[in-house]
């Protein structure tokens, strides 16, 4: 994984509650073992219509948000399956940040695994966000080590992170490199009990 830090983009105002881990992918797009190549189909059936053509009204078709690497949406993001495809998606699309009053637990969790750094703010800290971002290309500053965002109209905001998963995030650590940390003590340990 990449380690996260800083992120300075203009958000995407995803003005949506609820939003389940079938609508981020799709399950006809589950087919692909590989963690990569998932970003064509985020939000697949919003951003075209049922002919095949691009939706001029979904958010992620606005020009304003191309290459935009932080998500805002409403609460309860992530809902839904399990599945590990939805941050697959996101972080292939392009996002490092998504922003919401609340995460569903185990995508908020898949997050962290895969790269992704899940933001709770108070549900009127992103409605302003949200607001702010419909009215025009809004530049958010995100400085995980610092536990803040700035916006470019000197707005500022605060979050909280378990610092277990801050550290791995900073770091660009998954479980597997987390474990790695430890090698010496676990060759010392096979070692004593072969």
């Amino acid at each position: 994984m990449k380690p996260i830090n800083e992120v300075t983009s203009v958000l995407t105002p995803l003005d949506r509650k609820n939003v389940d881990t079938d609508q981020i992918i799709s399950k006809e797009f589950l087919k692909r073992i590989e963690r990569t190549g998932f970003g064509k189909y985020l939000f697949y059936h919003w951003r075209y219509l049922p002919d095949g053509s691009i939706n001029e009204d979904f958010v992620l078709n606005d020009k304003r948000y191309e290459r935009s690497t932080i998500l805002v949406a409403h609460e309860n993001f992530g809902c839904g399956s399990s599945r590990e495809h939805a941050p697959w998606a996101i972080m292939d699309y392009g996002f490092q940040v998504v922003i919401a009053p609340s995460f569903a637990d185990i995508f908020h969790n898949n997050c962290f695994k895969n790269g992704i750094l899940p933001i709770r703010l108070q549900v009127d800290e992103v409605e302003e966000l949200l607001r702010k971002g419909q009215q025009s290309a809004y530049t958010l500053t995100v400085n995980l080590e610092q536990q803040t965002i700035n916006g470019e109209d000197g707005s500022k905001y605060t979050f909280d992170i378990d610092p277990y998963y801050k550290q791995m995030l900073l770091n660009g650590w998954d479980e597997i490199s987390l474990t790695f940390q430890y090698e010496e003590h676990i060759a010392a340990y096979e070692k004593k009990h072969a």
